[in-house]
């Protein structure tokens, strides 16, 4: 992507707006929280926030711990990126942009579980697959989803404990973002 600029004035409430075209090209949502930098030449910096990047070491422990439990890869996104993968599955989905099909799961806040060989793309140009995805919620928002990925010997059909896992993980991360 090339660097591009544009002069904007500033309104009395001290708001500028970001020109549409810029926003479609960063993803730039309405409402998505933006961090607002400075430095020591007078340049002020916008930078996505994250706040599930924030708490990626917790999120690849706890992805850890439910391939602990389940036996199966998995994963965890915010609404951009993987930002944790754990367990037999290999990194390449790591900080890779979600696919359409997940990020509409994502935006959605709708959990998804296999009810047979379904499965939904995970990441752009990989191919990873999740058999389950359960959001991350945080005061309403959006933020992420926790995924348990296919693998080589994935069962046909998931377990209770397995979904009940992965639930409690969404449900634990999406109370950690609201903290």
């Amino acid at each position: 992507m090339k660097a591009t600029g544009i002069v904007r004035r500033i309104d009395d409430l001290g708001r500028v707006v970001i020109p549409k075209e810029i926003r479609r090209t960063l993803k730039i949502r309405e409402g998505m929280p933006m961090e607002i930098f400075t430095d020591v030449s007078g340049e002020v910096i916008l930078k996505k926030y994250s706040p599930v990047g924030e708490m990626s070491t917790l999120a690849q422990a706890y992805a850890g711990v439910l391939v602990s439990l389940t036996g199966q890869a998995a994963a965890v996104c915010d609404t951009e990126q993987i930002i944790a993968v754990a367990g037999p599955a290999k990194k390449e989905p790591l900080h890779k942009p979600l696919s359409p099909q997940l990020d509409e799961l994502v935006q959605g806040k709708r959990p998804f579980t296999t009810p047979g060989q379904d499965t939904v793309p995970v990441a752009q140009g990989v191919a990873a697959e999740a058999l389950a995805v359960f959001p991350l919620v945080a005061e309403g928002d959006p933020m992420g989803a926790v995924l348990l990925l296919k693998g080589e010997r994935s069962p046909k059909q998931l377990d209770a404990g397995t979904l009940e896992s992965l639930r409690a993980a969404a449900m634990f991360l999406s109370r950690q973002l609201e903290v």
